[in-house]
């Protein structure tokens, strides 16, 4: 069952609950997730429909992040909006499970001392591995910490 499929479920489900913050939450996500697959003119993969579960959730945050303090209403109305969300978002690596990533890219590269000079093509293989798994400030920083 696609994500799609999943979201609208929840959506009708939230509508005969009449639990209307929610409906319209996750018709935003909905709409996003059909939008995505029109413009890709063809069904999203599981990797592609969770990059725009991410993707809406980052969106999300930056509005949070963005609203002026004195506008409590697009704060809250963002922080339920990203809870709804979190609910079909993959869990991300945590920074011990990249650092394994980055230690089987590593020998894949035959880089025994990792230094600065070497990140760019780290990062090249690394982050096709872990795109819609990680974020890619967590990654930087797991990496960064293991170079010498």
């Amino acid at each position: 069952m696609s994500k799609i499929d999943v979201v609208r479920a929840a959506m009708v489900a939230a509508m005969k609950a009449k639990e209307k913050e929610r409906k319209d939450s996750l018709s935003m996500l909905l709409s996003a997730l059909k939008n995505a697959e029109i413009d890709k003119r063809a069904p999203l993969t599981e990797d592609e429909e969770n990059a725009v579960v991410k993707k809406e959730i980052k969106q999300t945050k930056e509005t949070m992040d963005l609203a002026p303090a004195d506008r409590t209403d697009i704060i809250e109305e963002a922080r339920r909006r990203m809870e709804v969300y979190q609910e079909f978002a993959p869990a991300d690596l945590t920074p011990e499970q990249i650092a394994e990533t980055i230690k089987d890219v590593l020998a894949r590269l035959e880089i025994a001392e990792p230094t600065v000079k070497d990140k760019g093509k780290i990062m090249k293989v690394l982050m096709p591995l872990v795109k819609g798994k990680a974020d890619g400030k967590v990654v930087n920083e797991v990496l960064a910490g293991m170079l010498k």
